[in-house]
């Protein structure tokens, strides 16, 4: 009699031939990047450094394609663009100390957005781990304590042995939902030494479904269908689990007003008689979602940009799909679906009943009316103009980039994606320098369409090396900087509350000269051919700088009065 568990996988006889006599001159690199590609992975982010030499002298024997950046924290953010575009993890290779600790942002940007960055980093030698200040060049007490606060797991290799299964179970890890970044570490010796060990084979990482239990979503069917004013908040785990279609369906069976998230932009369309749009940081807003008798929070953990600043207070039944955990009722109390956002409303979808109700549309016209009206009685004209145009030089399913910018926090409001999926930012972390270089990892995925980004003066130096990457890989990406001559944001934050700002004026270069000596072309607009000149750049293939100096404003916020 055969039992499951005596069930195993016998390697042919070529197999077994390979694996007794593997090709010479092998590491515990090679192993590394066998791992990878077994995985599935077919692309890797990163800058070498000394003690990572064993795993990037690897990679010209592998298959995998390389895209080196000039920072760590860059890198990190083109992984995460990656991670975001393709939904699979995204490999990036770091060295020690400085160079680990130098992609900390990017990987708190990845945790916040949950985008699958697989950071694999090198160590200092085994003889000098333990802490006991050997004195070798990069040495941390403990290299790992410095990201077990920011990554979603970390995976410690001492011996070649353990290189497969350490990258396997990261990788499984950053792939099991709540995606995120997760951490590996592999010392120096353990990367140069030579190998006997076999060609790694047949990897196997399948993350597992995160499940909604039946007896919830019943309840949450049954509540959804006699709701009298129901309402939806989408976050960003609807547009990471492709559930863009099944949200639609159920808003459409419910007449149920959505509100997206800015990091669920794209999840809802845009025109649809249903959406109240992105229009968070308005009162308007938050009032009708706080009159909704039953509110549906689907990916979204209700932090402070999604609550117009912890202003909102919902009067009615919160039923909250999350696929974190720690933010079920993190900030509301609510019937909590610990699942996939795609599988829940899969669930609902089969349950729920149709709705009837031919007022919602006309309550959404009116709440749009009204943010229009506040909008429009502060002036600001030039900043709707100018996001207008970039809106109309966009191809519609081209991806867009965007920095901690004002213009970006505008986009946040009030910029129609055209599509799931295509509109990000760093504003789950908030961190400066995101926009180029994420758009960067964006082109590499899909180097098929043009990518937009979009960055201040302030954030554009951060990032400003990486003009040597896209010009080397020739990548298709047009940069916008918006320059205004300083921290624009942090100006009016000061201003409005100091009565004066400081230190946040900026000297600046001439961002199309500087452009055009890295061989990247450049040119200099206005708002009134902006729409012109973006356009024609983002048509042209490989990368390109359009500069617009332009002193943007806010508009006023709600949560204050």
């Amino acid at each position: 009699m055969t039992h499951d568990h005596d069930l195993v996988l016998r390697p042919t006889a070529a197999q077994t031939s390979a694996a007794l006599n593997p090709p010479p001159g092998r590491t515990g690199g090679d192993l590394v990047v066998e791992t990878l590609t077994g995985l599935g992975a077919t692309t890797v982010f990163g800058l070498p450094g000394q003690h990572a030499l064993g795993m990037f002298d690897a990679l010209r024997r592998s298959s995998l394609q390389y895209v080196g950046l000039r920072v760590e924290n860059n890198a990190g953010f083109a992984a995460d663009a990656y991670g975001r575009i393709t939904g699979e993890a995204a490999p990036l290779l770091l060295s020690t100390g400085p160079g680990a600790l130098t992609s900390l942002a990017a990987l708190q940007e990845a945790a916040a957005a949950s985008s699958p960055v697989l950071a694999i980093s090198s160590q200092i030698p085994t003889a000098g781990l333990g802490g006991g200040r050997h004195g070798y060049l990069h040495e941390l007490p403990d290299q790992q304590a410095s990201f077990r606060g920011v990554v979603k797991s970390v995976h410690t290799v001492r011996s070649q042995s353990q290189i497969p299964s350490a990258i396997a179970a990261a990788w499984e890890s950053a792939l099991t939902v709540p995606h995120g970044p997760v951490w590996v570490e592999i010392p120096q010796d353990v990367l140069l030494a030579e190998t006997a060990l076999p060609v790694v084979t047949a990897m196997d990482a399948t993350p597992e479904d995160v499940v909604p239990r039946p007896e919830l979503t019943a309840v949450a069917a049954q509540l959804l269908s006699h709701a009298v004013r129901p309402a939806i908040i989408a976050g960003g785990g609807v547009v990471r689990s492709d559930a863009s279609g099944k949200l639609r369906q159920l808003a459409e069976k419910l007449n149920a007003p959505v509100v997206t998230t800015f990091g669920g932009k794209g999840a809802f369309p845009w025109e649809h008689p249903l959406s109240l749009q992105s229009w968070l940081e308005d009162r308007h807003t938050t009032d009708f979602l706080e009159d909704a008798d039953v509110l549906l929070v689907v990916g979204s953990g209700l932090g402070e940009l999604s609550s117009n600043y912890h202003t909102f207070k919902p009067r009615g039944r919160v039923i909250q799909i999350e696929a974190d955990l720690g933010k079920l009722e993190s900030n509301h109390p609510a019937l909590g679906i610990h699942a996939d956002a795609r599988l829940a409303l899969s669930a609902l979808l089969e349950t729920v009943s149709d709705r009837k109700d031919d007022t919602a549309p006309e309550r959404v016209r009116t709440v749009l009316a009204r943010v229009g009206e506040r909008i429009a009685s502060q002036e600001l004209t030039l900043e709707q103009d100018v996001l207008a145009s970039v809106r109309r030089a966009l191809p519609a399913g081209s991806p867009s980039f965007w920095d901690m910018t004002i213009l970006a926090y505008w986009a946040w409001s009030a910029f129609d994606p055209r599509g799931a999926n295509a509109m990000h930012s760093a504003q789950g972390a908030g961190g400066l320098g995101y926009g180029f270089p994420a758009a960067l990892g964006a082109a590499t995925a899909d180097p098929t369409r043009p990518v937009l980004a979009v960055s201040g003066d302030g954030g554009a130096l951060y990032s400003i090396a990486e003009l040597a990457t896209a010009g080397q890989y020739g990548l298709n990406v047009t940069w916008l900087i918006v320059d205004d001559g300083g921290y624009g944001i942090l100006r009016e934050y000061m201003t409005d509350t100091f009565g004066q700002s400081t230190a946040t004026e900026l000297t600046r270069p001439d961002y199309v000269a500087l452009a055009e000596s890295f061989g990247v072309p450049g040119v200099r607009t206005t708002p009134e051919t902006l729409e012109t000149d973006l356009a024609k750049a983002l048509a042209a293939p490989g990368p390109s700088v359009v500069l617009l100096p332009a002193v943007l404003r806010m508009f006023a916020p709600t949560h204050l009065d």
